[in-house]
């Protein structure tokens, strides 16, 4: 037993090992530039900056503004690392950056105890090279972190049921997990948690989750940090406290965005994950299918739950749906591993003895257009205009790394099949892997991943506007409070992040002191020569007022 316990271990260590290598490039290739995507990743930033500036830990605001939309959890974290490294755009993304780490490794564990080693490792690999979860995971916001520690929770409930010596510690992880989870994210962790009542109901019997008292225990104590906030800032500035909290709860329930209808998650989600969500639907089938697989109700019946969820409510935004995707990649696993057992003839099957083929064709064929598209594309002989700040030729290049990618599929099978029997399933999944990877890999070299607003950078260092920034505090003029809150100005959330040293904001252009430098917001005209015009952002102007 104890040779066996070192195997595994040893394993283990090397899944874990190979999982870090895989993913951490990915987060950190970029091209030497870096700009905040306004929302809500300089939103984010910015509140937990003045917390951080003003010493207030308890009031989220942007200036002067109160803002108790959200709870506090990750301001603080990402306070905290502005105090340790500094403040900017590589700290700001550090605390999802680690998060994403964390989650392949949990995702990893909870599939070695539904599925086995082979598809967990699979699984986590394929979960970061998914587009939308690599994106969200190279972005100053609180998606990732929050799926993590929900991931956390439900990992804490599975050991709980399988070390009945450890169940107390372990039951209560859990629940103080999702405590935790709604210190960072409010009422959002929620959606897991409820996500999680197919296998806490039918399956009580077995674990009796629902009737442990720990599990409350924990997360009544993990509670504890939220409600003394709340009750902090309730003694502070009253009933506004939950009246804007449970505003954006609504505000999301009853809100509908860009006309997405109740179908949407169904069609953007396959698509966002293309095309690890087409083999997902094909795992989730076979699943359903064969009963050798434990736990039908947490690998289908929780993501299902979800998914109605996050269709329900008005809101319908891409990233809602980041909570799949563990699940979703688990599934894609299983599906790659049963086509896998096909491909090396491990498996007999009347029906879909063709299918790596066929696969290795349509993929192959697909990516033959989209290298020729993209050579197109690149030497411009098919010129095309997005837009004015999108550069075509480094989308070209990805793509062609992708195409290039997609046609060695077909290569692998038909060099397999003429004598070379060395090139098993591995090489074959390898090609699927590798593909993604790349591709992620040149979209953050080439800028595309990281450097979301360059114009704010290009603005920001010409030498006589960055000179003015770094010796002097900058003032902001700006009315309109809206302009200040979540779904605000991005130019006035951009600004605030990378002005170095911060004046007061005042309502009005005569408010400010003689001498002064100012942010006016572009409601405000300047007109008077008493004011000197160094720069314009996106129609907000840098002024001095040179006289009094």
């Amino acid at each position: 037993m104890r040779h066996v316990a070192k195997i595994i271990l040893k394993t283990k260590a090397s899944h874990y090992l190979g999982l870090i290598i895989w993913i951490v490039p990915l987060l950190l290739f970029n091209n030497g530039e870096h700009s905040l995507m306004p929302q809500d990743e300089a939103m984010y930033a910015v509140r937990a900056r003045w917390m951080l500036e003003s010493g207030d830990w308890i009031t989220p605001q942007s200036w002067g503004e109160l803002v108790y939309e959200k709870t506090p959890g990750f301001y603080w974290l990402l306070a905290a690392f502005y105090k340790i490294f500094g403040i900017n755009e590589a700290t700001s993304r550090l605390p999802a950056q680690i998060a994403c780490i964390f989650s392949l490794l949990l995702t990893y564990e909870i599939a070695v105890i539904l599925l086995n080693r082979r598809i967990a490792w699979l699984a986590s690999a394929i979960l970061g090279v998914s587009f939308l979860w690599l994106q969200s995971s190279r972005l100053a916001t609180a998606n990732t972190v929050t799926i993590c520690v929900a991931i956390l929770g439900f990992y804490c409930l599975l050991k709980a049921e399988l070390n009945l010596q450890y169940h107390f510690y372990w039951s209560f992880g859990a629940g103080f997990s999702f405590a935790l989870g709604f210190l960072i994210r409010g009422q959002l962790i929620f959606v897991p948690m409820i996500g999680l009542l197919p296998y806490l109901i039918w399956e009580h019997p077995r674990h009796r989750h629902l009737s442990n008292p720990i599990f409350y225990l924990g997360f009544v104590i993990g509670l504890i940090p939220s409600l003394t906030w709340f009750w902090l800032s309730w003694q502070r500035y009253g009933g506004i406290v939950f009246e804007q909290f449970f505003a954006l709860a609504v505000r999301i329930a009853s809100e509908k965005r860009n006309g997405n209808s109740c179908l949407f998650y169904l069609w953007n989600t396959p698509l966002k994950t293309f095309p690890w969500g087409f083999f997902s639907l094909w795992g989730t089938i076979l699943i359903l299918r064969h009963p050798i697989f434990r736990s039908r109700l947490i690998l289908v019946g929780c993501p299902l739950v979800i998914l109605i969820e996050i269709s329900l409510i008005s809101t319908r935004l891409p990233h809602y749906a980041l909570i799949l995707y563990p699940v979703m990649a688990m599934q894609a696993a299983i599906a790659f591993d049963w086509l896998c057992k096909i491909y090396d003839n491990k498996l007999k099957t009347k029906y879909f003895v063709s299918l790596p083929r066929n696969l290795s064709y349509i993929f192959g064929g697909l990516g033959g257009l989209i290298f020729l598209a993209a050579i197109l594309l690149y030497t411009e002989i098919l010129p095309i205009t997005i837009g004015k700040d999108v550069d075509i030729r480094s989308y070209s290049q990805i793509a062609l790394i992708l195409g290039l990618g997609w046609l060695t599929l077909p290569l692998i099978w038909i060099v397999r099949h003429r004598g070379k029997t060395f090139l098993t399933a591995k090489y074959w999944l390898g090609s699927w892997l590798l593909t993604a990877w790349l591709v992620l890999a040149a979209a953050g070299a080439t800028g595309l991943l990281g450097n979301y607003n360059p114009d704010v950078k290009v603005f920001l260092q010409q030498r006589a506007i960055a000179r003015v920034l770094e010796n002097n505090s900058i003032n902001f003029v700006v009315q309109k409070t809206e302009a200040l809150t979540t779904g605000g100005d991005e130019a006035l959330l951009l600004l605030t992040f990378y002005t170095p040293h911060w004046g007061q904001r005042f309502k009005q252009i005569q408010q400010l002191p003689p001498g002064n430098y100012a942010w006016v917001s572009p409601e405000f005209s300047v007109v008077s020569t008493a004011y000197r015009q160094l720069g314009t952002f996106r129609g907000w102007k840098l002024i001095q007022f040179e006289n009094g």
